[in-house]
């Protein structure tokens, strides 16, 4: 026995359907066709003691300049904005040589 699928319901269907979307009382005495409202989260959320201690570090370095050299900074920025900053390659290139070697070690 096969059976098409149209999307349309049947007469009985619609009836129930019908039955069922009219203003129905539960048994709590609320009415069903009104929304549910939301309960309050209870959610909880407990850190281990390594994420607190990461917090903390993530606070101090947030707070602090970490080490920056503020001025230098600064000169670096007006150089660039004035052309005048050279870039010494020999420099990098050493310092990325050293990189490499200290990492496939």
């Amino acid at each position: 026995m096969t059976h098409k699928i149209d999307g349309a319901l049947s007469p009985a269907l619609r009836q129930i359907d019908a039955a069922a979307s009219t203003s129905v009382q539960s048994r709590s005495g609320a009415e069903r066709g009104q929304p549910v409202g939301a309960t309050a989260a209870t959610d909880q959320m407990r850190l281990t003691g390594d994420a607190t201690g990461l917090q903390a570090l993530e606070r101090e370095l947030g707070a602090a300049p970490a080490g920056i050299d503020v001025a230098k900074v600064n000169a670096i920025r007006a150089s660039l904005a004035d052309g005048t900053y050279k870039v010494d390659a020999q420099a990098v290139a050493d310092r990325m040589l050293s990189l490499e070697n200290a990492l496939t070690k």
